[in-house]
């Protein structure tokens, strides 16, 4: 597929080479500005559950003194 397009670009390496950094810009620009914000609220990534359980039973590590 990428030789596909590289082939299908115009101008000489340097011109493609340029065209396609505009184009790869361009996908991110429109995943991270359309395509991500409408995928988030069905990822489950936010649905993040952390049992307290009993606050008094944890004890402190032994770590550096303060």
């Amino acid at each position: 597929m990428y030789a596909w397009i590289w082939r299908h670009l115009p101008g000489n390496v340097w011109v493609r080479a340029a065209i396609s950094l505009v184009l790869v810009m361009a996908v991110v620009y429109a995943l991270f500005n359309w395509i991500f914000p409408w995928a988030e609220p069905m990822l489950p990534f936010g649905d993040v559950t952390v049992d307290q359980g009993n606050v008094q039973d944890v004890q402190p590590s032994g770590g550096l003194p303060g």
